[in-house]
């Protein structure tokens, strides 16, 4: 039996038991059921249907009571059954009263909504005593509505209300306030691939998912759709899939939602580089009943480069469409489409070892900072084209369905300029020039009309009930996911160019001559990459609360993946299919209910790797095709989450230990490894512990802190990297921090400033016997906003990289980042 089959055994047998343990306590008598108290839970949202927070709720008839939470939920418990009137009153709101009715051992749910009492709509009303960052419960991340403490699973958000107030355009800039992660990789607007890559519990990942489904921009993403930003930790392959996430875990963007009241914003805002932006959000009921709403999120941006050439000029649209028919059914038809040309920003690859180069840092590099070692013309233009849709039905009081669909659609055409360095005596053909660099090849791999379609349909039957005294949380899923690549790489390398000459014109490599170079035939490869794959999945979770305190979560994916074939490069491959099975299991214990959470979670996640030649002694040439088993990452994972001070302190603390097995690597045989031939056998260990804070120490005061520390190491591989740490993944220590003062009212009613910035220590980028070690060193970055709001206008303005430090981020690349910028921006609301 392997190791995989018996942990879902075990995992099947829990579920058995927890459900058959239910089943008998479903036997409770009827008059048991009315001896049992009854509660009373519910949501209070403003007139924007925005939740309300630290929204006081009281019962007359009793004088008990509670607040909001950050989502506007309240609940009050342990009443006798009878009738009660229900309060919920709060500063510049007008107080609500209603009448419920309790029964024995049922929630009676109610919804309200709060008038303001004397400030206009469009008013941005600051409160005080808020932790106004903290988002404490997500739809998404568990495929239900869980609140953080009840989660098993390491989550972080960025809602927009910190994306406004640090004057944020894109997902990059957003994702630097999760603790844990970091930019690796500019987007480059490749079609199928080009979106940017992050670093996260040692692996790469992409943003692609889009609430919860497939949401595939290959390229910069703009924010202006943005409602917040939820990084999700770990393998999460059994309730998203292996395609669209990776072991280190997922990016999941939640996008804006039409509202009942009409609401616009156009604002605009300039800054350095030439950095020029005009964005506007409108919402607009389209009948008078409320029952069809649209909304349009729309930005255009320029912007040119810190380097002496080089710009990036994106447009983005978000029109979303949403029909409520009744109570029960609402419809809701959304896009989202940008198009983009640019010039690639500069990424330096090493094809030789460090030591050859000379350097091993890149503080040492013989580069001026600023220079784009390139002339005018290499342009690229990239399009994403992604359209979604979702029925949602409410089939009784405890069970809902949600229809789902996603089309992703990806094009580029153009250059993609890149730069290596050279050692000297590879110019100079003079050996005692090894150990200097002093030469740089400039080549290009552009992409041809090329295209990647990817289609996702699913559905979720979402339930909430009670067997016996046991509450059950249960998402029930069909998935079926496919992608059709068309991808035309083709290129040359240009020339080699001295490094810093004063007399030398490095304008010549441009789109022009390159232009004129392929025009003639000078190509020196072509590399298409064309494939087609279809996934069939079935998944079910369900987390059953064993007590008050007590829960637990048990999960299992089934996936059917088909690859049909296709090529790359001069090799074609033939398909083939592959079964697989992703477990997850979480508890969950509450030793002070809502305040303080301690959990455990175990995750997994999977790669089909295709094919492979291995060494047998018996086959022709003796190497035999083989199908690689699916590779694996499995992670345990413990920590503590914490709710206290009213809300206001939220914070995190967890440590995980993931492993990889089933990697491809060389076969050690030395007969073997002549003919390139590999086993299956290696294994990469990433285990480290993560921190999350949110307060509110006092009034106007909001902090966001985030520490991280990451020990990857490849345990079983080839001799060239064993025991090293992979060069994918990323600065093993990082920390970010935000920290801003509203003022009080008192003294400059709606300004406010913020101030904070990110670390990460030295990463090795190249880290192998061969190659030898090159670092990018740690960097420490600050930046800095101020904001003040007033009646219907928003002035901000925002610094960034406050020091002028020159940094670099990249895996197996040395990408330069920008110095000292500065936006200001002017919004209006009407």
């Amino acid at each position: 039996m392997t190791i995989l089959n018996f942990k879902v055994k075990v995992l099947l047998s829990t579920i058995t038991i927890i459900l058959f343990s239910g089943l008998l306590k479903a036997q409770t008598t009827d008059n048991d059921r009315t001896q049992r108290p009854g509660s009373i839970s519910g949501t209070i949202v403003s007139e924007l249907n925005e939740p309300l927070t630290r929204i006081s709720i009281k019962l007359e008839e009793t004088q008990t009571g509670t607040i909001t939470n950050s989502e506007g939920q309240f609940e009050i418990k342990n009443l006798s059954a009878g009738s009660y009137t229900i309060t919920a009153s709060g500063i510049g709101y007008t107080a609500s009263k209603q009448n419920v009715r309790v029964n024995a051992g049922e929630t009676t749910t109610i919804d309200l909504q709060l008038d303001k009492a004397t400030q206009s709509l469009n008013e941005v009303v600051i409160q005080g005593n808020t932790n106004r960052f903290s988002k404490k419960q997500s739809d998404y991340v568990s495929k239900m509505p869980l609140l953080n403490l009840e989660n098993p699973q390491v989550y972080n958000t960025v809602p927009k209300e910190l994306i406004t107030e640090q004057l944020i355009f894109s997902v990059d800039d957003a994702i630097r306030n999760a603790p844990g992660i970091q930019k690796m990789w500019e987007a480059t607007g490749r079609s199928g691939d080009g979106g940017s890559y992050y670093g996260t519990r040692g692996f790469i990942a992409q943003g692609s998912l889009r609430n919860g489904l497939l949401g595939k921009v290959t390229s910069t993403v703009d924010a202006i759709n943005l409602e917040r930003l939820e990084v999700i930790k770990g393998p999460s392959a059994t309730l998203f899939g292996s395609s669209l996430t990776s072991y280190g875990g997922a990016i999941n963007r939640v996008t804006k939602k039409p509202f009942e009241q009409f609401q616009s914003e156009i604002s605009f805002a300039s800054g350095t580089d030439e950095f020029h932006r005009v964005s506007a959000d409108v919402n607009a009921p389209l009948t008078k009943d409320g029952k069809l709403l649209f909304r349009l999120n729309t930005a255009y941006n320029y912007e040119g480069s810190f380097q002496n050439v080089g710009f990036q000029r994106s447009f983005a649209a978000a029109p979303s469409l949403l029909y409520q028919p009744t109570d029960r059914l609402s419809i809701s038809l959304d896009a989202e489409l940008s198009s983009v040309k640019s010039t690639g920003k500069q990424m330096l690859f090493f094809y030789f070892p460090a030591d050859e180069l000379g350097i091993h840092n890149a503080k040492d590099l013989n580069l001026d900072y600023k220079e784009s070692y390139m002339g005018n013309g290499l342009e690229q233009k990239s399009r994403s084209t992604n359209f979604y849709g979702q029925i949602n039905y409410k089939i009784s009081d405890s069970f809902t369905s949600s229809t789902n669909f996603s089309s992703s659609h990806s094009y580029s055409d153009g250059f993609g300029s890149y730069f290596y360095l050279v050692p000297n005596y590879i110019v100079t053909q003079d050996p005692a020039d090894v150990g200097m660099s002093n030469y740089m090849t400039r080549a290009d791999q552009s992409t041809k009309d090329s295209k990647v379609t990817a289609f996702e349909v699913q559905q979720n039957f979402n339930g909430d009930f009670m067997i016996g005294n046991l509450r059950n949380r249960i998402v029930l899923g069909l998935d079926f996911y496919s992608t059709n690549s068309n991808i035309n790489f083709f290129g040359s390398e240009y020339d080699t160019v001295p490094l810093n000459d004063p007399n030398f014109d490095y304008s010549s490599f441009n789109g022009k001559n390159l232009g004129q170079m392929y025009a003639e035939g000078d190509i020196d490869f072509t590399w298409p990459d064309i494939s087609k794959t279809k996934t069939y999945s079935a998944f079910v979770s369900d987390v059953l609360d064993i007590t008050d305190n007590f829960s637990v979560l048990a999960a299992l994916r089934a996936d059917k993946f088909d690859n049909e074939g296709g090529l790359t490069g001069s090799d074609a491959f033939e398909g083939y299919s592959q079964n697989a099975l992703s477990p997850k299991f979480g508890v969950v214990f509450q030793p002070v209910k809502d305040r303080v959470s301690l959990f455990a979670n175990y995750q997994n996640s999977f790669t089909n790797k295709g094919t492979y030649l291995a060494y047998d002694v018996t086959a022709p040439n003796n190497l035999t095709q083989k199908i690689a088993d699916l590779e694996h990452a499995n992670q345990i994972e413990g920590g503590v989450k914490i709710n206290a001070w009213q809300g206001r302190l939220s914070t995190t603390i967890s440590y995980y230990n993931i492993l990889v097995d089933n990697i491809l690597r060389t076969d050690p045989n030395p007969d073997a490894a002549q003919l390139s031939a590999q086993v299956q056998d290696g294994s990469q260990r990433s285990k480290g512990i993560e921190l999350d804070l949110i307060a509110n120490p006092y009034k106007g005061l909001n902090v966001i802190a985030g520490f991280s520390y990451n020990d990857s190491k490849f345990e079983k591989s080839d001799a060239d990297v064993i025991g090293r740490r992979p060069t994918t993944a990323s600065s093993p220590y990082q920390v970010n921090l935000w920290i801003s003062y509203h003022f009080p009212e008192n003294i400059v009613k709606g300004l406010g400033v913020g101030v904070g910035g990110n670390y990460a220590s030295d990463n090795k980028i190249l880290n192998s016997v061969y190659y030898g070690e090159f670092t990018l060193p740690a960097y420490t970055v600050f930046n800095a906003s101020a904001f003040y709001d007033y009646q219907k206008v928003r002035l901000s303005i925002k610094v960034d990289n406050i020091s002028n430090q020159k940094y670099w981020i990249g895996y197996t690349t040395a990408n330069p980042q920008k110095p000292r910028s500065m936006v200001a921006s002017l919004a209006y609301k009407f």
